[in-house]
Order: structure tokens, then C-alpha cells, then sequence
């Protein structure tokens, strides 16, 4: 397996600050960050909103497990840019950057991109399928997406 980059490119009929907003409170994060069949407890999310602030997550399985998650923002630029390390909370393994713009009137274009987390694709539990099942649930929190 090697290290790559996963890039998600959605265009969204919602402005960049709400868009924004689902990426960065805890209350809007709760409903759509975790892969289909988990949920993430709203009380689970924390968020330190500045560089060098620290966020974390738990992501709970039908069977009651809780798998933690986190990072430290690295570079806050609202409502465009969130770069930030990712992975379990104090072992990050890759690095997560969001960027948004309004694009036709209103919409917005958001660009989710993975780097440094070696291509797992092939397994059952994959870090880039997760992504790809979170960034759904992104969606749907969203009301749809294109592109």
C-alpha cells in the first residue's frame, strides 16, 4: 500500500458560512462526522477553534464501542480554509484540509482532502472509505451535492 492523497470535491446550493459551520460546532458535527452505521455523540465533540487548538470525537458501533478521534488544528481562515492533523486523538496519522468557496450566486465549492495516511482501500475498516461514507452523511446534513 502506498501514501496518497483522497480528494473530495463537492459543490453544495448552501453558503459558505453554514458550510463552514458543519465542519466547525459540535452540535452540526455530531450529525454527519463518522462513516455510515456508526454515530458520534454530540456530547463526545470537542472543538478548540484557532491554530494549535485540539479537537476530538468519538465514534460509537452498533455494539456500544466507542472509537476516538481528533487533531490539532493547524491553520483556521473562516469561512475558506481548515487544515488540521487527524487520526486518533494524541497519534495523528494524516492531515485533513477543507477549503470553500462561493462559487455561481451563492453556492459553495468545498475541496476535502487526506494526506499522509497510507491507501487502505482494500480493507474491511478503511480509513478512505470512511472518509468517503463521512463526506456522504456530509451531504445529507447539507441537503445534497454536486459534482
Amino acid at each position: 500500500m502506498s501514501e496518497r492523497e483522497l480528494e473530495i470535491t463537492r459543490v453544495f446550493d448552501a453558503t459558505r458560512e453554514r458550510v463552514w459551520r458543519a465542519w466547525t460546532e459540535p452540535s452540526v458535527m455530531a450529525r454527519w462526522l463518522h462513516p455510515h452505521g456508526l454515530r458520534t455523540p454530540e456530547e463526545s465533540v470537542f472543538v478548540d477553534l484557532r491554530a494549535g487548538g485540539r479537537f476530538r470525537f468519538s465514534m460509537v458501533d452498533e455494539a456500544g464501542t466507542a472509537h476516538a478521534s481528533g487533531g490539532e488544528y493547524l491553520e483556521v481562515r473562516e469561512p475558506e480554509l481548515l487544515r488540521c492533523t487527524w487520526g486518533a486523538p494524541d497519534e495523528p496519522v494524516a492531515e485533513l484540509e477543507v477549503r470553500l468557496a462561493t462559487i455561481d450566486g451563492g453556492r459553495t465549492e468545498m475541496v476535502f482532502r487526506l494526506r499522509g495516511h497510507v491507501d487502505d482501500t482494500g480493507r474491511e475498516d478503511s480509513v478512505w472509505t470512511g472518509w468517503r461514507e463521512a463526506i456522504s452523511e456530509f451531504e445529507r446534513e447539507m441537503g445534497g451535492a454536486h459534482g
